[in-house]
Formats: structure tokens, C-alpha cells, sequence
């Protein structure tokens, strides 16, 4: 046994979950694996059946995250050579909400032959947004009965949300929700299986299931006015135990220890969000008024504050929902990596794929590159960045895509590059939003998969917000946030730390790559900007809901055939 010690960090993403092996000394990350789960977003296709899944639906199956433990971990002790006995720590954080039903004993109903073929029986990822209308009736109720914890979520439920989902579950599937002993989100339900032992998350609960601190739960008057079968919903589906964030959850079970590579006993941390953990990666605990922007396939943005304020649309905010002390913001938008991903797979040329092919190019970086050759404003398109719905401030996943500006010469790189724009924009809505209700913006950080290899996207975030954006020194923000909170889990006694405040002096490192914006782009963009807005407010405040109507008729349609 060395005298170094290390923690492990597990990042579970909506493709895949990614493994980060940390020197807790420094922060230095030892070795790194990613293992794509099998099945994936799930949105077709039930696996192995021809049962069609309903628009707006993303499920996942949770034998794939048992993959990422059985496979990714030993692959980072192999890469390293460190032995498991100096790993002190394990930490956890997950794409949230993701929930699953399960039984007592922890077992996902979608594992049950009698239940595999019942899509309300599988993990319902963050992005299955068909709980629309559920959502849209818990914020009703809580408004015509006068309750004030919406307030805290900036005034409206999301269908991102776990309680959405449950009732979804309720109405559409009553038996699976009767065969169900728990509903969990799937954080909560990773750290079961390595610890045996059920825990809560005070950082999930407060984020997606309204529990705060000081209140705990909504009154269960509230879930009998949505539903007189929900009346017990958090005692008999949730539980009332929520544990701290960074502290210890429990201890690596044999049986766990064996799946992994690991000790049996390994502390296990408290599970957290992927956006919540990645923002102490991106040095958040050591500066209130700190912007971390965590960008992958959505994008989120975390704050602390230390007054309470009341600010509309955002996702909400949680007293300690971040770091200890510190009410922790969060706002977001659904399409961010998404975005990119799907205007590749679907509307670039075979031209252009061969081009990038034989110069040795990603299609990305080819598209990156013809992009930056552009001028603000020279395509004479502008988007709104709503192909997954718009989560702050509107909250409306019934809105969608929009692209205006196009003609018959209108080219690929210039269609990519109002994407960009229009998640720039979007940003631009959040900060502004925050500012305006009195939570200061003071400085920008960025961190994910996205701020590292795509220098235009990043330069125009710059330009957009007009403010100098930060980039982290690690392109696993969240891996690195998640073993950050495993060192606090392990404690001083082995070798860890007593706060992440004190972790995040020693394990945060930030970049020297700092994007400014550039003073000749800026009045372009707050030209384009405006014309944003006016989109923004046209489409998505109940103008024209033309986007709502095609849904529905989609709808119909799909399902009518």
C-alpha cells in the first residue's frame, strides 16, 4: 500500500458512463474509461420487441449501467496499476431525473419477464418528456391551493421531473405503479447496488422531487388533490430519509467489491447530479456569483447564492443542493450536444462526409472549420435552440425546432452555425433572467465534453454573452466533481477531506484558455439577439403555438395508424 490515495469518480451520462481514477493530493486523473451502454437512449423500439414507443418518449435499460461498474472500473485499475487497496473512495453522480420502479430488494421491474415488455416497467431517462400534461396539472393545483414551493422552481413543473413521471406511470400504467414498491432515480439506485443499503439524495430530492431542507416534502394533501391514489406516494413509493450530499452513503459491499475490482468497504458517496457535481470541478465552491456552464448533451447552469431569491423559470434552487452553506441555482437548456448531433446524422451532404474522411477530419471539425469562415450574420439564418423542448425559462417541452432564414443557397456549415448561435442565445436568456431577479453573474466557467474540442462554439458564447468564459481544466468535470465528493465521503481518518470547499483547493484545476468576446461581433449579435427574442417570445409565450399544434396532430397521427 502506498502512501498516495486515489478516489474514483462515475459519471453517468444519457449514452454512456464514464470512469475517472483521481490523485486526491492534486486532482491529477490517473486513468479514464467510457463504456456506451448497450441499448442507449431508448426511443424507438422497446429491446427485442416490436412494441413502438409514443413520441416524446426516452427510456433506458439499467442493466447497461450495471456495464459501466462491471467493465469501465477494472479497465481504470488496469490503465493505472493503482491498488485498490489506496482507493478510498467512490462517487457517483447521474443524468437526472432518471427514474425506475422497482421492488423491495432494489430489483428494476424491467428485469421481471412479466413486466419486460411494459415500457412504464423501464428507466424513464430525464429527456422523456411525455409528462407533459401531468406536469402542466401539478403546476395548477399548487397554484390554485396556494402552495409556495413552487416558488423555489421558478414557478412551474417541469415534465423533466421524478413526479411527473410517477403519475405518468399511475395513469397510463396503474398496475406497473401498484407493482412497484419504490420509485427511484437511478443515482440512488447505482449507489444500492454498490452499498446494499436504499439511500436518498438530498440533491436529487430537492432538484427533481420539490423536498427542501427546511420543509421536506410537499404535504400529502397536495399529492391527494393530483390524485387520491397518490395521497402516500412519498411514504409508501419514495420514503421520508434523505442523506446530505458528500457524505457517506455506505461501505462497497463483497458482492459489489467483486463486480468492480474494488475493496469491500470502500466509502461510497451520497449520489449527485451530473451538472450539480461537474460545478465544484469548475472551481464553484471557492467563488459565489461563479457561472459554471456544463455542456454535453444539454446544457446546465449552476450558481451559488447566498440570499434567497425568487427567480422565474429556472430549474430551481436547493438550500446545501450544491455545496454546503450555499443555495445552489440551476438553470438549463435540453439541446445542447443534441443539437449538433442530430443536424449531423440527418442534413449533411455525402459530400461533405467524404471531405472529412479523406483529410482525416471528424464531420464536427469539418463543419467547425467551414463555420468560423463565416461572419456574424452573413448566413442570414437564426434558430431557436428547442429540438428537446425549452427547459428555462419558458419550461415547455411541448415547444420545438425552429429555422428561419434559409434559401436555396443557404449551405450546411451555415445551418451548424446558427445552431451554435441559438444556444448562445439561449445562455444569453439565462443569464439575463438571473441578473434581472438579483443573482449575480461574475464570471463564466466551462466545463464537459463540449468546451475542449469545439473552439468556435466556445468563441461565440464569448461573443454572445459578451462576457470572457473560462474553461476547466478537465473534460470530465463530472467524473472529476464525483470523486471530489467521494475524498469528503471517505473523511480525513482515510486520508480524504472534510468539506469540498477543502476538496476543491486541492483537486480543481482550471485551464489558461480563456475565450473574450470580440468587440466587432458583439453589436451583431446584440442585433441578432433581439431578433431572438422576438422569435422567443412569439413562439413560446402562446402568440402563435403553432409548434403545440403540430405535436398534437403528430400525435394523433402516429398514433391513429
Amino acid at each position: 500500500m502506498s502512501t498516495a490515495k486515489y478516489t474514483i469518480g462515475i459519471d453517468f451520462g444519457t449514452e454512456s458512463g464514464r470512469v475517472v481514477l483521481v490523485d486526491i493530493a492534486n486532482g491529477q486523473e490517473i486513468a479514464e474509461a467510457v463504456h456506451a451502454y448497450g441499448n442507449g437512449v431508448i426511443s424507438d423500439y422497446l429491446p427485442g420487441t416490436d412494441i413502438k414507443l409514443e413520441p416524446d418518449w426516452a427510456l433506458q435499460d439499467p442493466q447497461d449501467y450495471l456495464a459501466v461498474l462491471e467493465y469501465a472500473i477494472p479497465q481504470v485499475l488496469d490503465q493505472s496499476g493503482v491498488d485498490a487497496a489506496d482507493i478510498i473512495g467512490v462517487g457517483v453522480d447521474f443524468t437526472s431525473a432518471t427514474i425506475m420502479p422497482t421492488l423491495a430488494d432494489g430489483a428494476p421491474l424491467c428485469f421481471l419477464p412479466q413486466w419486460r415488455t411494459n415500457p412504464h416497467a423501464w428507466a424513464k431517462l430525464w429527456k422523456h418528456h411525455s409528462a407533459q400534461p401531468e406536469a402542466q396539472q401539478m403546476t395548477n393545483i399548487a397554484e390554485e391551493m396556494g402552495y409556495t414551493f413552487l416558488n423555489r422552481y421558478g414557478g412551474i413543473v417541469s415534465s423533466e421531473w421524478t413526479l411527473p413521471k410517477v403519475w405518468e406511470t399511475l395513469n397510463d400504467a396503474p398496475e406497473v405503479y401498484q407493482a412497484a414498491d419504490r420509485f427511484i432515480e437511478a443515482g440512488d439506485w447505482i449507489i444500492w447496488q454498490l452499498t446494499g443499503a436504499e439511500t436518498r439524495s438530498a440533491g436529487m430530492a430537492g432538484y427533481k422531487s420539490f423536498w427542501s431542507k427546511r420543509e421536506g416534502y410537499p404535504p400529502t394533501e397536495f399529492f391527494k388533490a393530483l390524485d387520491p391514489r397518490l395521497e402516500q406516494v412519498i411514504d409508501d413509493k419514495f420514503g421520508r430519509a434523505v442523506v446530505p450530499l458528500a457524505a457517506r452513503a455506505g461501505s462497497l459491499t463483497a458482492q459489489a467489491a467483486q463486480l468492480t475490482g474494488l475493496h469491500p468497504g470502500t466509502a461510497v458517496a451520497t449520489a449527485n447530479i451530473d451538472a450539480h457535481v461537474s460545478a465544484p470541478a469548475g472551481g464553484i465552491a471557492e467563488k459565489v456569483g461563479r457561472m459554471v456552464i456544463i455542456m454535453g448533451t444539454s446544457n446546465c447552469h449552476i450558481l451559488l447564492g447566498e440570499a434567497e431569491r425568487m427567480v422565474p423559470g429556472i430549474c430551481g434552487y436547493v438550500e446545501d443542493g450544491i455545496v454546503a452553506g450555499y443555495l445552489g441555482y440551476e438553470a438549463g437548456q435540453s439541446c445542447m450536444g443534441d443539437h449538433f448531433a442530430w443536424f449531423v446524422k440527418n442534413c449533411v451532404p455525402a459530400a461533405y462526409s467524404q471531405e472529412a474522411a479523406s483529410r482525416g477530419l471528424d464531420i464536427h471539425q469539418l463543419l467547425e472549420e467551414k463555420a468560423a469562415q463565416l461572419k456574424p450574420g452573413e448566413s442570414g439564418l437564426i434558430a431557436l435552440d428547442w429540438w428537446n423542448g425549452n427547459r428555462c425559462i419558458l419550461v415547455d417541452f411541448e415547444l420545438s425546432g425552429l429555422l428561419i432564414g434559409a434559401t436555396l443557397a443557404t449551405k450546411p456549415e451555415e445551418i451548424y452555425r446558427a445552431l451554435i448561435e441559438a444556444t448562445a442565445y439561449g445562455t444569453r436568456v439565462i443569464i439575463e433572467n438571473f441578473e434581472k431577479h438579483h443573482v449575480a453573474v461574475e464570471d463564466i466557467v466551462a466545463t464537459g465534453g463540449l468546451p475542449g474540442r469545439n473552439k468556435l462554439l466556445m468563441q461565440i458564447f464569448a461573443d454572445v454573452t459578451g462576457r470572457s468564459i473560462i474553461v476547466s481544466g478537465t473534460t470530465q468535470g463530472g467524473a472529476l466533481g464525483a470523486a471530489m465528493h467521494a475524498a469528503v465521503a471517505a473523511g480525513q481518518a482515510a486520508g480524504g477531506y472534510e468539506s469540498i470547499v477543502e476538496a476543491s483547493q486541492h483537486m480543481v484545476h482550471l485551464s489558461d484558455q480563456v475565450y473574450q468576446p470580440t468587440p466587432d461581433h458583439q453589436p451583431i449579435y446584440d442585433h441578432l439577439f433581439a431578433e431572438y427574442l422576438t422569435l422567443h417570445d412569439y413562439f413560446g409565450r402562446g402568440a402563435n403555438n403553432v409548434m403545440k399544434r403540430l405535436k398534437q396532430l403528430k400525435a394523433q397521427v402516429t398514433l391513429g395508424a
